[in-house]
């Protein structure tokens, strides 16, 4: 079931429903895209139709944020809950692992794939990782044929958004062996160690967005759309009323 959001249409799933989904895709017939806007990304989507439009053209779509949370319960169409895409990625690591699905890791900096497949490799015992790369390619014809060449049946896709949204959105028809394509942001750099998470209890009070702020300043800019995004909710549902 979708819960529209300010133009995006979210699947309204827990994470274990997510989860189910996600195998579900591997079992069909074309390479399913499953995307994960948090509140910065859909901000920039109420602004930008043409980007809202194509996050709405994903076979899956995650609430990846308390930002957006927030928002669906202030439109009175909450969600059920976060569903972090690096989360929904780690859960998904012991899928491929039990039914042998051929993964492959796109994205980061150079080096991040490969540190982050020896900790997905850690996670998931058994975990087929069939090749990395790294985003700072021009071309992608380039990646596309290394996805290929690999024979990957799914592709974490970690290019910032709306780089890897616009890749798998545009390639998923050149990639006929691949089954699952999920746009993961900086969750390389998660997993390899070298962007640390948040503690267990401020994830739980979906505080997330605090501690990265309190880590890197610098992202004082970026977080701001949040704020924002969060005000449109409030200014559209009165709109609305």
């Amino acid at each position: 079931m979708k819960t529209e959001i300010m133009g995006l249409c979210f699947d309204n799933v827990t994470m274990a429903e997510a989860v189910r989904q996600g195998e579900a895709f591997l079992d069909g017939d074309r390479p399913a895209v499953v995307v994960t806007p948090n509140a910065e990304i859909a901000y920039d989507a109420t602004k930008n139709s043409s980007f809202c439009n194509m996050l709405n053209e994903a076979d899956m779509m995650l609430p990846d944020g308390a930002g957006v949370v927030l928002a669906s319960k202030l439109r009175k169409t909450p969600v059920k809950e976060k569903v972090a895409g690096i989360d929904f990625a780690t859960r998904m690591l012991a899928v491929f692992a039990r039914r042998g699905t051929r993964l492959f890791l796109l994205g980061s900096k150079p080096g991040v794939a490969e540190q982050a497949a020896k900790k997905m490799e850690e996670i998931a015992p058994g975990l087929v990782i069939c090749g990395t790369a790294d985003g700072y390619f021009q071309d992608d014809q380039l990646a596309i044929e290394k996805l290929r060449a690999a024979d990957a049946q799914a592709v974490f896709v970690c290019l910032g958004s709306p780089k890897q949204e616009r890749f798998m959105l545009s390639h998923r028809n050149e990639l006929p062996e691949v089954r699952l394509m999920a746009g993961l942001g900086g969750s390389l750099d998660g997993f390899a160690g070298n962007v640390k998470r948040a503690p267990k209890w401020m994830i739980r009070l979906q505080l997330e967005w605090l501690y990265r702020l309190c880590r890197e300043p610098k992202r004082i800019g970026r977080m701001m759309r949040l704020p924002k995004y969060i005000c449109k909710a409030v200014f559209s549902r009165k709109q609305n009323a």
